[in-house]
């Protein structure tokens, strides 16, 4: 008698499965086939892998959600601070105004630019001086009313304040004669190299700066080479002639400081000779240092803002380093030109009292500094240039410090003999342009 039996294969199939069998006796005996009940290896160690992969991703999030946790109360002081921080600017991303501190350091501003102006007027009165005046008070009856209205332009005011300042330091103390050397404002041509020669110490110094005294008519001579990493120096080379410039003898090394690491040492190429002075950026710092080689005593004044050490070099097509300062020289005074982080890193030029070393009238330009090659100041204009090629240089931007107005359309070209230029001077005695250009010194004729 046959029996069918109903066997569960719960591991494998989970599927009933169907057996015949035949009764014996009192025993029941089946034929069965093992094979379905096979362990499956294979599929176990599949599913191991995925359960340790599993475990692993597991634990590596429960890591992250506990480095998250230990970083939220330091995250959330953070975005507190920040908020903290933002809470007073609210107003003003949102309304474009603004806020109380911004409104009384603009009505400083105010009262100190009214009052160089009221003291130009009153010792030399003028219509500019007038015409100022009129426009001071106008700006201080709009800031009087952004008070009460609480309504106005950040960045239209802040022009406004800069071409006033501008005005304002041009009235201050400049001679009235000032204007009378220079029949032509803006220079119109410039002629090809007249002088062409390498430095007299060697062609690997590729940074320095060469000319004639600015101011003596006694057709002396000079060169500085920065020898220590192309950054400092310590001497300058002087010559009594022209001829024994040319020939590179009968010279003078005159010591400026002790050493290269002197705190009055020379840094950057921006140096320049005036009545027998050498006026240049000193040691590490923003300060400039004057250096009378007759009586060998040393002078300094701060720059205030100024960057230093590479922050706004002149970088036009590649930057050359240790260029943030640049002392120029005109009839009767010593030019800074420098960049700070107050005026957006755009070109400042600061006129100093060459007597008293001091700082008599500051302008502000919009002329990016890293943009520009080289600058030079020829009767209270400032030039800048551009690279052009390797051969060639621009000089395409002027800003009158007389007037306050900035030309950026002007097209002089002229030639150099490298791409690099270190120091570009110009000098009032001759009326020539002198050039460092990567060991090379050049000199050019211009015209007005």
């Amino acid at each position: 008698m046959f029996v069918n039996l109903l066997l569960l294969t719960v591991i494998v199939t989970v599927e009933a499965q169907r057996v015949p069998g035949l009764q014996k006796t009192d025993s029941c005996l089946c034929k069965i086939n093992s094979s379905i009940w096979t362990f499956p290896a294979v599929q176990f160690v599949e599913v191991t892998k995925e359960v340790q992969t599993c475990e692993e991703n597991l634990n590596e999030f429960e890591e992250k959600l506990r480095n998250t946790d230990a970083e939220l109360p330091s995250m959330g002081a953070n975005l507190q601070n920040i908020t903290a921080r933002l809470k007073a600017f609210n107003y003003l991303h949102t309304s474009g105004l603004y806020n109380a501190l911004h409104l009384r350091q603009l009505n400083q501003e105010l009262e100190e630019i009214h009052q160089i102006v009221n003291e130009a007027h009153m010792e030399n009165p003028n219509n500019e001086t007038h015409n100022l005046l009129s426009e001071l008070n106008k700006a201080k009856n709009d800031v009087q009313r952004m008070y009460k209205d609480d309504f106005f332009n950040l960045e239209t005011m802040k022009k406004r304040l800069q071409d006033l300042n501008n005005r304002a330091q041009t009235c201050k103390t400049i001679p009235n004669d000032f204007r009378s050397t220079c029949h032509q404002r803006i220079m119109t041509r410039i002629s090809s190299p007249r002088v062409n020669k390498l430095n007299s110490i060697s062609k690997s110094y590729i940074s320095g700066a060469w000319g004639r005294d600015a101011l003596l008519t006694n057709n002396l001579h000079w060169e500085h080479c920065l020898v220590s990493g192309h950054k400092h120096g310590n001497t300058i080379r002087v010559y009594n002639s022209h001829e024994d410039f040319m020939a590179s003898k009968n010279y003078k090394d005159e010591p400026i400081a002790s050493s290269y690491s002197d705190k009055n040492a020379v840094q950057g190429s921006g140096t320049i000779l005036y009545d027998n002075t050498v006026y240049y950026q000193c040691y590490e710092t923003a300060e400039i240092c004057s250096f009378n080689i007759t009586s060998q005593s040393t002078k300094r004044v701060k720059l205030d803002g100024a960057g230093i050490d590479n922050k706004f070099p002149f970088c036009y097509y590649s930057c050359r380093d240790w260029t943030d300062i640049d002392l120029e020289a005109d009839q009767d005074a010593v030019w800074v030109i420098y960049a700070t982080e107050e005026n957006h890193g755009n070109i400042v030029v600061s006129r100093l009292d060459p007597l008293e070393l001091n700082i008599t009238h500051t302008w502000k330009t919009h002329l990016f500094k890293r943009s520009v090659t080289s600058t030079f100041m020829v009767c209270g204009v400032l030039y800048a240039t551009r690279f052009v090629s390797t051969y060639q240089e621009e000089v395409f931007y002027a800003f009158d410090t007389t007037t306050g107005q900035e030309i950026n359309t002007l097209s002089l070209p002229f030639e150099k003999v490298s791409a690099g230029i270190a120091n570009l001077n110009y000098n009032p005695v001759d009326r020539r342009l002198y050039m460092y250009n990567d060991g090379y010194l050049l000199a050019y004729n211009t015209f007005n």
